[in-house]
């Protein structure tokens, strides 16, 4: 019996963001599968929180905003991270370490939503401890290596959470890397890039070498790239009043596969990505409603 697959799965940490105005639930796979959700695609958030107050208020607020999830409760603190906005509203983050979204487990649950996953959108804070990125990895396994299903990169540097060991791996197991302009700066002295070549260069390097089907580069204010064997798209970042840029990543690569879900073009998924993503950041926080006129565009 063919399995059907239609899950957009965010999987990894889940946490409350403590902003200067409150706290606002954050972590990437949450705003990921949150933004898939307004295009009415089924999201999902795969993560782990604490049995404790923290964490039943994440699974209350997810709940409410009415996502899909599979997050398990266990015997360690829910996730937190302060995070400090600077006055070009860029946030700076300190994360609590050894919290619940560390040791997601792999369940036989799990292994049924891998079953009917279309997309999954992962990064490297989430593998910062073996348990999670054990699981991480036995789930992208499981999700098959074929047309139209999608394996998102998001690469996601922070702090000091990740290893040259845990980059190549995640490489190896995507077919869309993202990446921002500092990252590539990272990773390309990781893998002793050579100065003299410029960021196209080693974009087209990173497609080539890991055999990715499409590279995301966004750039800030300096717009974005999307790589693909044969071509390059760029767009202008619009001009905005910026609030913050917490989680305009997120929503550009959720709008982008929701696009690319829907069977539109490099282009018209780009284009979608850079405006959702340049609206967002005219809003406090990272699950902002997207008014309907970006949401018709594709469904």
């Amino acid at each position: 019996m063919k399995t059907t697959r239609d899950l957009v799965v965010g999987v990894g940490e889940a946490l409350w963001d403590m902003l200067p105005e409150g706290k606002k639930l954050g972590g990437a796979p949450a705003n990921f599968a949150y933004h898939v959700s307004q295009f009415g695609l089924s999201g999902m958030v795969v993560s782990a929180v604490g049995n404790d107050q923290p964490g039943r208020e994440i699974l209350d607020t997810l709940a409410a905003k009415r996502l899909n999830m599979l997050i398990e409760t266990l015997d360690y603190p829910t996730g937190t991270v302060q995070v400090e906005v600077d006055d070009n509203g860029i946030p700076r983050y300190r994360i609590k370490e050894n919290v619940a979204w560390d040791n997601i487990p792999f369940t036989d649950k799990l292994k049924a939503v891998a079953g009917r996953t279309t997309a999954v959108c992962f990064g490297s804070l989430a593998q910062r401890n073996r348990v999670s990125r054990e699981t991480i990895n036995n789930f992208l396994t499981l999700v098959p290596n074929q047309t139209g299903v999608y394996k998102i990169f998001d690469i996601n540097l922070r702090q000091e959470f990740y290893t040259k060991e845990i980059i190549c791996h995640s490489l190896e197991q995507c077919n869309i890397l993202k990446i921002n302009d500092e990252e590539l700066i990272t990773v390309s002295g990781m893998f002793g890039y050579p100065d003299t070549m410029d960021f196209q260069e080693r974009c087209r390097r990173l497609l080539s070498d890991y055999n990715l089907e499409m590279l995301i580069l966004t750039c800030g204010v300096n717009g974005s790239y999307v790589f693909t064997s044969g071509d390059v798209s760029f767009i202008e970042t619009p001009k905005v009043t910026v609030a913050d840029t917490v989680g305009a990543g997120d929503s550009f690569t959720a709008s982008f596969i929701s696009a690319l879900l829907m069977k539109k073009t490099v282009r018209e998924a780009h284009r979608l990505a850079v405006d959702v993503s340049a609206f967002v950041c005219t809003r406090n926080g990272a699950m902002p409603q997207l008014p309907q006129e970006l949401i018709s565009r594709i469904v």
